[in-house]
């Protein structure tokens, strides 16, 4: 095993050696994956992040009507009160 040292800044930030960068494939701009097992650490590229795949997969139903969905709701409501109230 390889062991290679790299300084924090005092913005708690640390630059990832070359080798291992070019071993990950990580770039500018890349994320990585932070991963705390028995006090060991592990990182590796984080590939797919909720900012990359946003809008990726289309919703499986068409968009609610919702002005549709709250008139029916009155209706209804109405239609229970109206039926409460006529059999006093």
């Amino acid at each position: 095993m390889k062991e290679m040292l790299s300084s924090v800044s005092p913005k708690g930030q640390v630059t990832i050696p070359l080798e291992i960068r070019r071993m990950l494939g990580v770039k500018p701009k890349d994320k990585v994956a932070f991963t705390v097992k028995n006090g060991r650490v592990r990182i590796a590229p984080a590939r797919y992040t909720l900012e990359s795949i946003r809008g990726s997969v289309q919703p499986a139903t068409r968009t609610e009507d919702f002005e549709r969905l709250i008139r029916e709701a009155k209706e209804e409501h109405a239609a229970k009160t109206v039926a409460k109230l006529t059999k006093r």
